[in-house]
């Protein structure tokens, strides 16, 4: 069965699974759903515990032979299974399979790795899973999201924070949630000094005690660009170039997106609606938002000619052009958020 991350406390609390598979890509909710459900396993007697890392390179004969190790004497155990791929082998469908085919009170079967697309959700194979077990997908806090999970997790540390200094914070440690908990137990630890039973924050003690620790990958790039959030997509731009990244990685991602949306645009101009069309291009559900906003304000001559300035950008990364590749990266970001240049907003 699928459930939401909302639902996993209720669920280990009234069900005696023999299997659960943690899908996502944002590593702190990750840990703390794992971390619950082997706290709740523990309580019920699963002391034991073995973590199987599964690569392209992994025995599948390994978890067979954990699972198939039957004893009268033998403790309770969680087996973990750590994907590093969101594909699963052929080997590993019918490992698993197998498995769910002799079920062995005995032991829980704790799968983790990288988020699934839909196709997979689909298949046959997993369908079987689901029927035996509780599935979950862990999506990242949504940017409008940040700042009253935040306060939550303040709240949950005694620390009461005016609106200003959760405003800063979500500003410092945007898009890493492992950053702002370290930070939360640095601002914790710091401001204890006081005796008093609850913490009270202000911008200024943030300012004095947290770093940036602001972490930004290319694809939340173009999504801030595909929504029209000027400022977001050259902030993001300009902490790429902070952290190194090789400008080619942005502009191949650009092209990339830029070429998936011509289709997308060319059926909207002929008269299909936004909705059949984002379905048709088996668009995530956490990427529709930005997608119709691009959707609704480019078309297909404009795409094109981002296409087309991105050839110069191609040749200034080569030193084929003395053009400055990281102006021109901001410039068709501006293009793309539907701003009109403005030199103050270019990343130098």
């Amino acid at each position: 069965m699928k459930i939401k991350p909302e639902q996993l406390s209720r669920t280990l609390s009234s069900q005696n699974l023999p299997l659960y598979w943690l899908s996502g890509d944002e590593p702190l909710l990750m840990i703390e759903a794992a971390d619950l459900i082997r706290s709740q396993y523990r309580e019920k007697g699963y002391t034991e515990r073995e973590i199987l890392n599964v690569d392209k390179s992994f025995d599948w004969g390994h978890f067979l032979q954990s699972t198939g190790n039957l004893s009268l004497f033998a403790e309770k155990k969680i087996i973990e299974l750590r994907l590093t791929t969101a594909k699963m082998e052929d080997a590993g469908k019918k490992a698993i399979q197998h498995y769910l085919s002799e079920l062995n009170p005995d032991y829980l079967i704790l799968m983790s790795g990288p988020k699934l697309d839909a196709a997979t959700l689909k298949t046959k194979w997993f369908t079987e899973i689901e029927k035996h077990g509780a599935f979950m997908q862990i999506w990242p806090i949504k940017t409008e999201e940040l700042s009253s999970w935040l306060e939550q997790r303040l709240l949950r540390e005694g620390i009461q924070a005016d609106s200003e200094a959760v405003h800063l914070l979500v500003d410092k440690v945007e898009g890493n949630l492992l950053a702002a908990m370290q930070e939360i137990e640095k601002l914790k630890l710091l401001s204890s000094d006081t005796g008093e039973n609850t913490i009270r924050l202000d911008a200024k003690t943030v300012m004095q005690v947290v770093a940036d620790s602001s972490r930004y990958n290319v694809y939340q790039l173009i999504d801030a660009a595909l929504l029209g959030d000027v400022s977001r997509a050259q902030k993001m731009l300009a902490g790429l170039k902070n952290e190194g990244i090789f400008p080619l990685i942005i502009l191949a991602a650009l092209c990339r997106e830029l070429r998936t949306l011509l289709p997308m645009l060319e059926k909207k101009s002929e008269g299909q609606g936004v909705n059949a069309i984002i379905q048709s291009g088996r668009v995530w559900f956490n990427r529709k938002q930005a997608v119709t906003a691009a959707l609704a304000r480019l078309d297909t001559q404009s795409v094109w000619k981002l296409l087309d300035h991105s050839r110069l950008i191609d040749q200034s990364i080569k030193g084929l052009s003395r053009a400055n590749p990281w102006i021109e990266l901001s410039l068709l970001l501006l293009q793309l958020s539907g701003a009109k240049p403005d030199k103050r907003d270019q990343v130098a």
